[in-house]
């Protein structure tokens, strides 16, 4: 199994390569034969690749030992759900998981564009082959994830090492998967957007081609941040989601980048515009891709989330170099030649095209502060040999500000007027969301809350909710008015229905942009109101925090296949009412050092309570660590309802399909 899936790799990098120069000779002689075989090249190294994906996935479930990644991730001990899933638990696994993903994003791409886009499929093909042979060169010659000891000329161990217990967690069999989907999935309109540069084919059919991709793209990207955060908060112990860490930030660096591109390309759909900085952004987004898997894989940063130091980053850093470099020689080919011109300009600052500029201009200033914090460390250390490390406020401080004039920007781009907004849009448009704005304030202070930050972003998310909210009623009645001259009279609820699916690009955005609303609440009350204390208890005795009692019952041990747990019993009381029996655990696993730390969370709508069971003595007075944080779960529902609003987005519009079904078929018919 193990020479058959090195094979299989070979293979496929041989296959991979005659792909890329296949391609990129049949676009440039236009042969629609070549640029078949290129086509095929795609197909059969994707079967290759899954070939050699299934061979390590057979050896890790059945525990073959004499595979050095296999002994590395895996042991006798681990339940046969985390065997599968140290599949992308260590370097060379998530490198062959990465490229099987880009191989079945690469035959989607091949099939669906069988009868269109031919002039570009060439050089797509060519660039999504060249990024696979990347890592297939990786996993050939630099980081071969079926090495065995037997060709180390070492003995074959008894036992594997085990998996990492901090990755021994449900959220992580679903979470990397998310998150590699995300970061992968943005080399398809990145493919696109390099095939309509080197062709020369500028027109608007790259961006038509690939907006569901690059939703796809952003929504798994969106979803995995989500999970990693959710995972975070339970499994760390520290009773926070979200630290600034490097990895952390390789996630959302191109999230930012993939948001703003996706918020431009509607200027250059609606107007011609922004054609330049379009082709900017997707380059920029999936080069921050790459630059996050190598963060992750070259051990130059220290992480909770990133792999030990390996050899690889510098091959990362050349295929940057090079991958930048050409992208950027095609882009200024162009620009000599004029063929990117804006066929309109700005012509207002008031108006909606300035306010998208300004949108993609803030989500690019914190994306750069991001990418800054996040390599001011590797940069300090390379050129003065001291490690300085970049701590919260920074990115706080920074990107605090950004984003709250990001979050106004969300209530006004989508109803500000197109070219000059008048006086009278604004008043149409926005004198009650400003009212609701501006009242929230006295209403959040009479609440008790006092700081300027905290005020200034829930009269912001007040704001956003009222303008999305006056938009559907304006929209919904508006709909009702029309009906009622021509036709039988709607009812509210059907003219809001038909109103909403006739436009889910337009009102799915809304609905995301309430997500983003909900999150940020969940994100300033969690952050800025968080309060925690430590506790040494007796069994059977009580302590207090806030409007909370809790009662230290009694304490235990177990053991369990693969480690030892110690656990303690807390009754929880709210305003004198059980809520419930809290168990904080600690883990001890036979394969690691470290103790893992197993949180107890009671959720509730306004607050979480967190219960970490720090550590005890011989006559069972255990230390708890507690915080109470409010409006958390507002993170994970504003989550959801963004990942609602992007799949609204998503569904295909029947009205649109049907008109193109009449279109085709009296084309037909005439021919």
């Amino acid at each position: 199994m193990n020479d058959f899936g090195f094979y299989c790799l070979t293979a496929a990098f041989v296959v991979t390569a005659y792909g890329l120069i296949a391609g990129a000779v049949a676009g440039r002689k236009s042969n629609p034969a070549l640029a078949q075989s290129a086509e095929n090249a795609v197909i059969s190294a994707f079967l290759l690749i899954a070939l050699a994906s299934a061979s390590l996935i057979s050896l890790l479930v059945h525990g073959d030992f004499n595979n050095e990644y296999v002994a590395s991730y895996t042991s006798l001990d681990l339940p046969i759900y985390y065997r599968f899933t140290s599949f992308w638990g260590g370097q060379k696994g998530s490198l062959l998981f990465w490229t099987l993903i880009l191989s079945i994003y690469s035959v989607v791409v091949v099939f669906q564009n069988q009868n269109k886009n031919r002039e570009l499929m060439p050089y797509v093909c060519s660039v999504l082959s060249g990024v696979m042979l990347f890592f297939l060169s990786l996993l050939t010659f630099v980081t071969p994830p079926f090495q065995t000891f037997q060709s180390m000329g070492l003995p074959r161990p008894p036992d594997g090492t085990g998996l990492n217990p901090l990755l021994q967690n449900y959220w992580m069999i679903i979470h990397p998967p998310h998150l590699y989907l995300g970061l992968v999935g943005f080399t398809v309109p990145y493919a696109f957007g390099m095939a309509a540069l080197i062709s020369n084919n500028l027109n608007p059919v790259w961006i038509k081609t690939t907006r569901r991709w690059t939703l796809v793209a952003w929504l798994f990207l969106t979803i995995g941040i989500f999970m990693g955060a959710h995972w975070a908060y339970l499994e760390l112990g520290w009773g926070g989601y979200w630290a600034w860490d490097p990895v952390e930030n390789a996630s959302f660096m191109p999230w930012l980048l993939g948001t703003a591109f996706l918020h431009s390309v509607m200027i250059q759909e609606k107007k011609g515009m922004l054609k330049v900085w379009n082709l900017s952004l997707i380059i920029m987004t999936f080069e921050m891709c790459i630059f996050g898997t190598f963060l992750t894989r070259s051990g130059v940063v220290s992480s909770v989330h990133s792999f030990t130091q390996s050899g690889i980053g510098s091959f990362f850093v050349v295929f940057l170099g090079i991958s930048l470099a050409i992208s950027l020689f095609f882009l200024f080919r162009r620009l000599q030649t004029r063929q990117l011109e804006p066929e309109q300009r700005v012509t207002a600052f008031f108006s909606r095209e300035s306010s998208f500029l300004f949108n993609n201009l803030l989500f690019l200033g914190i994306a750069f502060a991001v990418f800054w914090g996040t390599v001011f460390p590797i940069v300090s250390e390379a050129v003065r040999g001291v490690k300085v490390s970049v701590s919260l406020p920074f990115f706080n401080n920074v990107n605090l500000p950004l984003a709250f004039v990001l979050l106004v920007l969300t209530g006004v781009c989508p109803l500000i007027a197109w070219r000059k907004a008048s006086v009278k849009n604004f008043r149409r448009n926005f004198l009650y969301p400003l009212m609701v704005g501006l009242l929230t304030v006295p209403v959040v202070v009479a609440l008790g809350i006092r700081q300027f930050v905290p005020v200034s972003y829930f009269a912001g998310c007040a704001f956003v909710i009222a303008t999305v909210v006056w938009e559907f009623w304006k929209g919904t009645r508006a709909r009702q008015a029309a009906k009622g001259e021509s036709e039988q009279d709607e009812s509210f609820y059907r003219a809001f229905y038909m109103l909403v699916t006739a436009n889910k690009r337009r009102y799915g955005g809304f609905i995301v942009h309430v997500g983003v609303v909900i999150v940020l609440t969940g994100v300033i009350g969690s952050s800025f109101f968080r309060t925690e204390q430590d506790f040494v208890l007796k069994p059977g005795e009580t302590g207090r925090m806030k409007h909370y009692t809790f009662t230290y019952r009694s304490f235990g041990q177990r053991r369990e296949v693969n480690k030892d747990v110690a656990l303690a019993r807390v009754d929880l009381y709210r305003n004198g009412a059980k809520l419930a029996t809290m168990r904080p655990e600690k883990h001890f696993h036979f394969k690691s050092d470290q103790p893992q730390t197993e949180v107890d969370i009671m959720s509730q709508f306004d607050e979480d309570f967190y219960i970490v069971l720090v550590g005890w003595d011989e006559k069972q007075a255990a230390t708890f660590k507690i915080y109470i944080t409010p409006l958390v779960g507002w993170i994970w529902f504003g989550g959801f309802i963004m990942v609602l609003g992007t799949l609204f987005v998503m569904l295909p519009n029947r009205q649109r399909k049907a008109l193109a079904k009449t279109v085709r078929q009296a084309q037909k018919h005439a021919a």
